[in-house]
């Protein structure tokens, strides 16, 4: 008697299936919801617990950009972010074409750690870059810290090693006989990672360039050591916002919910515009070929 491994969509009925689902996606979509909820309330009303608002208040998402300098947060968050994960996907696809077609010495070291700068507390590394930044813009009087530079560096390590890991993973996937066809047709190895390597590596590429892209849109710690009043990110923006307005007599919960529901806009519309690129290139290099 042979076995046979079981399907685990069989292990419970299609209605259990489905239930759990959508129970599920219900009770993470509460505090969504809820925030949305708010940002369209009046104040008064927030402020009293109604969790239904009696009027909608949709001037909140005319009045925030005028109450916090919402724009240039969005706007330096894109820069510095966008900037770091396009060149942590771009230096990760060379390096893990390295790691995966080449043998040498301290390469299994380089892979455990890549493991390893995942594993370091970020807060670790605030003291050390900040006074790398100081001690590099005295020496070349150039001012770093406070710059949106500083910020593209610091995410990119973090970001390097992510990427790296995520294209380690997929390129293992890619037949090796690919690549040896188009040395034989004349293509060197720069020519057959441009041509053979890059297009078949396209999902795990988005896959590391969104979850880069996600390290430098979150992050408030490094952002609110290395930033000022001009090259705040719209995460830092929001934890000043909300501090603010916490002082008055009956705060602005409409107007700083509206500012979170607009910053989560474009993060939402980057997962479904790639969600495809994203299910595949997760799914496709969790598997070794």
């Amino acid at each position: 008697m042979t076995w046979r491994p079981r399907d685990p969509q069989a292990v419970l009925p299609r209605g259990v299936q489905m239930g759990v689902i959508i129970g599920l996606a219900l009770f993470a979509m509460i505090p969504v919801l809820y925030m949305v909820l708010m940002s369209v309330s009046p104040d008064s009303e927030v402020a009293a617990g109604t969790l239904w608002p009696t009027q909608f208040e949709l001037r909140n998402y005319i009045d925030i950009w005028g109450t916090v300098a919402l724009a240039t947060g969005l706007s330096n968050s894109l820069l510095v972010a966008l900037s770091a994960s396009v060149i942590a996907t771009v230096v990760a696809v060379g390096a893990a074409y390295c790691l995966t077609r080449f043998t040498f010495i301290g390469r299994r070291s380089f892979l455990s750690g890549l493991v390893l700068l995942q594993s370091l507390p970020h807060a670790l590394l605030i003291l050390p870059l900040f006074v790398v930044f100081s001690s590099v813009g005295s020496y070349l009087s150039v001012t770093i810290v406070g710059s949106k530079w500083a910020l593209v560096v610091t995410y990119l390590t973090f970001a390097l090693p992510l990427a790296t890991w995520v294209m380690v993973t997929y390129l293992r996937k890619i037949p090796q006989s690919l690549e040896e066809a188009g040395l034989v047709d004349g293509l060197t190895r720069f020519g057959a990672l441009r041509r053979i390597i890059v297009p078949l590596s396209w999902p795990g590429m988005v896959v590391a360039l969104v979850f880069s892209f996600l390290l430098g849109w979150n992050d408030v710690l490094f952002a609110t050591v290395l930033t000022r009043p001009e090259t705040r990110t719209a995460a830092v923006e929001l934890q000043v916002f909300g501090a603010s307005v916490e002082g008055g007599a009956i705060p602005l919960y409409g107007q700083l919910m509206g500012a979170s529901v607009v910053c989560a806009i474009p993060v939402v519309a980057l997962y479904l515009i790639f969600q495809r690129y994203l299910v595949g290139g997760l799914t496709s290099g969790g598997v070794k070929g």
